[in-house]
């Protein structure tokens, strides 16, 4: 009876969760398949950066205007946002992305665009959210000068 018992232990460990969906690449890889996700787009008034995640948070592809290449105030164009963003799905695609929900943050020229680009390239966008942190009261002002 305990070898029965540890022969079918065997057998369930091996047999693959059902409840995810798995695609197979080549013989032995896989790649899991996340049709809904999230999309962080940071935009600053020096960069942008794009990340796309699954819905518990773990990254499946990002991407950054420094990362591609661009140097200097060139990083926080609208164009710049385009190709970053081009860059960052077209790695999320092999997961099978298909729906993201969007969160941007900064007041950066490229946070438009990011968003524009991500529909461009074959997302279906089901919510955009701002999440640009707001000061509430500021910082502490300097001292008055005394003369």
């Amino acid at each position: 009876m305990a070898k029965e018992k540890k022969e079918t232990k065997k057998e369930t460990a091996e047999e693959p969760k059902k409840n995810k969906k798995v695609k197979k690449i080549k013989k032995g890889q896989t790649v899991r398949q996340v049709p809904k996700g999230q999309a962080y787009i940071q935009a600053t008034y020096n960069n942008t950066i794009v990340t796309i995640t699954d819905l518990t948070g773990n990254t499946l592809s990002w991407s950054s205007a420094g990362k591609l290449g661009f140097r200097g105030p060139k990083k926080a164009t609208p164009y710049a946002a385009n190709i970053i963003v081009k860059d960052a799905v077209e790695k999320a695609q092999k997961y099978g992305l298909k729906e993201v929900q969007v969160f941007v943050k900064g007041v950066g020229m490229g946070r438009e665009a990011a968003v524009r680009s991500l529909y461009t390239y074959g997302l279906e966008i089901s919510t955009i959210k701002d999440t640009t942190p707001t000061p509430h009261n500021g910082c502490r002002p300097p001292k008055v000068r005394r003369v």
